[in-house]
């Protein structure tokens, strides 16, 4: 038997995603990605657009209201001058952006998107998702875009349109018009938002993505029906035949230490707390920092080992485990419905012994 342990929360950045929808034909700004000002600067020029919008591409969202430590305010630009670009873009490239989402610091900023500008006439919300509840893909529309769907869905209800798909026979012409006329698009639009909305359908199964997002999906005062901007989530199950995909895993702005750990397949991510936590199972392995807490003390990260782990990882992870200054006890909690006991314990010994273990540790080993 082959065991697979699947990697979790593949990342990728704007520019990446927008290259995906562009390959399987679905309708995104024409752009370029730069690593320095005067490639930026050809970008611009190349792209002869009446209006150029930069982008800095890092992972974590709020970019428009970020500060970068260069001093410049945003991460997202609106200019008509190619010039402005090149400025704009010594500004980001090599410098730290902060966002609610980054850590207090920052994160470099390592490439630039360069992308035509287009007005927006209409805004309307578009997704296909993996749905347990009818064992299969939903179309999800609304005619209300460009914000939180989740609010709309609360104040109109009646503005959220849902279509099952039969995931044998796929996504029927009839089924696209229909949704292209729920999201409120008319005339030779509404024909070519239900092409847009086949190819996304597409792209879906091709690339075995669980949720495929589009927000704002919209039209343009020249008539055109543009994917503006997209969230896609895969599922990390299908890796073995993802490889492309995976392989342009940006993992640039994790903590060395992560990326340290999944190189032995072990789920890490590091906390401000002095009590190192080592669990198999992510809920057992969340369960443990929230005990740990109620507790009087603090976690200083969470580790999930998973099933199927072998002696070599369990010392990995003592390794890990022992390197961070701030730890000063460590908490073993491990279910042996997942894994056998007798492997973790003699993954430990073996890192008691050759890693000289100088602080407290607590070991509780069940089933």
């Amino acid at each position: 038997a082959v065991l697979l342990t699947p990697r979790r929360w593949l990342n990728l950045q704007e520019y990446q995603s927008k290259k995906i929808m562009a390959d399987h034909g679905v309708a995104v700004q024409r752009f370029f990605v730069a690593d320095s000002a005067n490639d930026a600067l050809e970008a611009a020029q190349r792209l002869k657009a009446k209006e150029i919008v930069l982008k800095a591409q890092i992972l974590a969202g709020g970019r428009g209201k970020g500060i970068f430590n260069s001093g410049l305010k945003g991460g997202v630009h609106l200019t008509k001058d190619p010039k402005t670009v090149e400025q704009l873009a010594k500004q980001m490239i090599g410098y730290n952006l902060s966002t609610k989402q980054t850590p207090k610091d920052g994160v470099t900023v390592k490439k630039v998107m360069v992308a035509e500008a287009l007005d927006i006439s209409r805004e309307t919300y578009f997704a296909i998702l993996m749905d347990r509840a009818c064992n299969g893909p939903v179309m999800v529309g609304s005619p209300q875009g460009g914000v939180d769907i989740e609010e709309v869905a609360v104040t109109s209800p009646e503005l959220i349109f849902k279509e099952e798909i039969d995931i044998f026979e796929g996504i029927k012409d009839h089924q696209a018009l229909q949704m292209a006329e729920n999201l409120g698009f008319q005339g030779p639009l509404q024909q070519q938002a239900a092409d847009q909305i086949k190819k996304l359908y597409n792209l879906f199964l091709e690339i075995d993505a669980t949720q495929v997002e589009v927000n704002p999906f919209g039209e343009t005062p020249e008539g055109q029906v543009v994917c503006f901007d997209a969230k896609i989530n895969f599922d990390d199950n299908a890796e073995f035949r993802q490889k492309e995909i995976f392989a342009m895993d940006d993992k640039s702005e994790n903590e060395p230490i992560e990326n340290e750990a999944a190189k032995y397949d072990l789920k890490y991510i590091g906390l401000d707390g002095n009590i190192a936590c080592f669990v198999n199972g992510a809920g057992l392995a969340m369960a443990t920092c929230d005990i740990i807490s109620l507790n009087g003390g603090k976690p200083a990260n969470f580790l999930d080992l998973g099933g199927g782990v072998k002696e070599a990882q369990v010392y990995q992870a003592f390794k890990l485990l022992t390197a961070d200054p701030k730890v000063e006890a460590i908490l073993v909690n491990i279910f042996g419905g997942i894994v056998n006991c007798a492997i973790i314990a003699n993954g430990i010994t073996k890192a008691c012994q050759e890693l000289e273990l100088k602080v407290p540790l607590v070991v509780r080993l069940e089933g």
